[in-house]
């Protein structure tokens, strides 16, 4: 079942519902809102409430493994002062593409190189003409005149973009057990410290390509999509490959990954940036040569490195000297100055609407016959996040009970997410104070309209970085099924401190409302 769902998830694209695109304009009253709840109504009035706001601090963990790394998984490692330090190494299986395999006589490893795609962004190519006049052999014996290029393209990149990063691989020694099993990020997994190989990488991939000087047409390209090569040790691969020829380790899958456990990726660095690639889409190619005597015969073989393989993402924290290690946290009865929210893990935002907002809300209704036309929790970024880095394009929000912390979607997302047109999340973030806007319409209404005395729940909203992914026919698969996993951004908001005297767009309930 794992299996049909990972594959299910791996050919589709992020929700916008998630807030994976945000409507970028200030709204007015609410659309939806005015022809579900108000019918005739002229106009509304927009009145801001007092809500709750906390930090939910997760202890820096979450689940992240195969399940939950189908799009994409992070590497590097990126600090600044308001979260401290995060880090994100990778793990992952191999298995043999075919079992049992005959390498020839007298085989010997040329090179071997593991290949990982990064996102990249595809419209920003810069082109180097290596050779204009290149002469590109076709066969043993024809020749053509020829271009050879090469197309740079910059990796997608959070954090410093200029920095240089050290890409490392070693062997892991620890079994990783089956793709289906579940990992928490901060888990340990063994490995041994002699580096299998290393890649300078300077934050952009390349691709070479020939053409025919008659007629422009492609002779040769590296790659369909460029990646990071990293050459790795060829006498590993050699004694662990080649030499095991015909022996039990190379017999089937089960042996296999219990021979060679799997590859650790990792980075020297503790500053930098973090990108993201396809787990998926990695390739590891040995070259080698069989044969008696000097006429040796090159071939290749690859290794499986897909979706039957366990993936791990390992993040890591240093907290320490940064504005979170000492921030309020905050709780359902006690907002706080500063929110923190951020992916892999990090930091989430709990908003809760206070006894007093529900009442003041009842009596507009039951003194003046007022209804909800819409409502939105109004969070602004924080000053202390003015930078040049990019802002989060993703968030969710979730519904949250306190005495089990199980987690549903809103009203609003379970009642109006097939609808066209319906934006969960908005958003302002040109002008001088950016903010984001929470849909919270129904939820809200439910409160005051339907759940009586209800205040005591338990119930309040959980927001996170990252979106809510879909199956095939673009519906949402389950709260839980979401890019925060992966999801490399972060964000410090305004909280609805009322003592907070620095800042006036403190977090707040934004409720559209009018009479009939």
């Amino acid at each position: 079942m794992i299996q049909i769902l990972k594959k299910a998830i791996a050919i589709c694209s992020l929700v916008v519902l998630g807030g994976a695109m945000l409507y970028n304009c200030e709204p007015d009253p609410d659309a939806l809102g005015e022809q579900l709840f108000l019918g005739d109504a002229a106009q509304g009035t927009e009145k801001a409430f007092e809500i709750t706001t906390f930090n939910i601090l997760n202890n820096d963990q979450i689940r992240s493994d195969a399940s939950k790394l189908v799009e994409a998984a992070p590497l590097g490692a990126f600090k600044e002062g308001q979260f401290g330090m995060q880090r994100a190494s990778y793990l992952t299986q191999l298995r043999l593409s075919t079992y049992n395999p005959d390498f020839g006589t007298d085989a010997v490893v040329d090179s071997v190189v593991l290949v990982i795609k990064p996102t990249f962004a595809s419209d920003s190519v810069t082109t180097t003409t290596l050779d204009d006049n290149y002469t590109y052999k076709t066969t043993a014996d024809e020749t053509v005149n020829a271009k050879k290029v090469v197309n740079t393209y910059p990796v997608t990149k959070f954090g410093k973009a200029k920095k240089t990063l050290n890409i490392h691989v070693n062997e892991v020694t620890t079994f990783l057990k089956g793709s289906s099993d579940s990992v928490q990020s901060n888990q340990n997994f063994a490995y041994d410290a002699t580096l299998l190989g290393s890649k300078e990488f300077k934050g952009s991939i390349s691709s070479v390509l020939i053409t025919k000087d008659s007629d422009g047409s492609e002779l040769f390209t590296t790659a369909s999509i460029p990646g990071i090569r990293i050459p790795l040790d060829k006498t590993f691969f050699q004694n662990k490959i080649i030499a095991k020829k015909g022996q039990p380790e190379l017999q089937d899958a089960s042996n296999f990954i219990r021979h060679i456990k799997g590859l650790r990726i990792s980075v020297a660095e503790d500053d930098g940036y973090l990108f993201k690639f396809s787990p998926n889409a990695m390739q590891l190619i040995m070259y080698y040569k069989n044969g008696t005597g000097t006429a040796k015969t090159p071939a290749t073989y690859a290794f499986d490195l897909g979706s039957a393989n366990t993936h791990i993402g390992q993040y890591e924290y240093n907290r320490n000297d940064s504005a979170l290690k000492s921030a309020a946290i905050g709780s359902e009865s006690n907002s706080v100055t500063k929110l923190f929210v951020q992916g892999m893990g990090g930091p989430s935002v709990g908003v809760k609407f206070p006894l007093q907002t529900i009442q003041d809300l009842r009596k507009l209704k039951t003194d003046n016959k007022s209804a909800i036309i819409s409502a939105k929790v109004r969070l602004y970024i924080d000053p202390s996040w003015k930078n040049s880095y990019t802002k989060p394009a993703a968030f969710t929000l979730l519904q949250r009970t306190s005495n089990d912390y199980n987690v549903s979607f809103t009203e609003d997302l379970s009642a109006f997410a097939t609808l066209p047109g319906f934006v969960l999340i908005r958003s302002n973030l040109t002008n001088d104070r950016p903010y984001y806007d929470f849909v919270v319409t129904q939820s809200l209404k439910t409160l005051v309209e339907k759940q009586e005395g209800n205040e005591a729940s338990g119930k309040y909203l959980k927001i996170d970085i990252g979106a809510f992914l879909t199956d095939v026919n673009k519906n949402l698969i389950g709260p839980k099924i979401t890019s925060r996993s992966y999801d490399t951004q972060r964000v410090v908001l305004v909280g609805a401190d009322a003592t907070n005297t620095t800042d006036n767009n403190r977090a707040q309930l934004l409720v559209t409302y009018g009479t009939k």
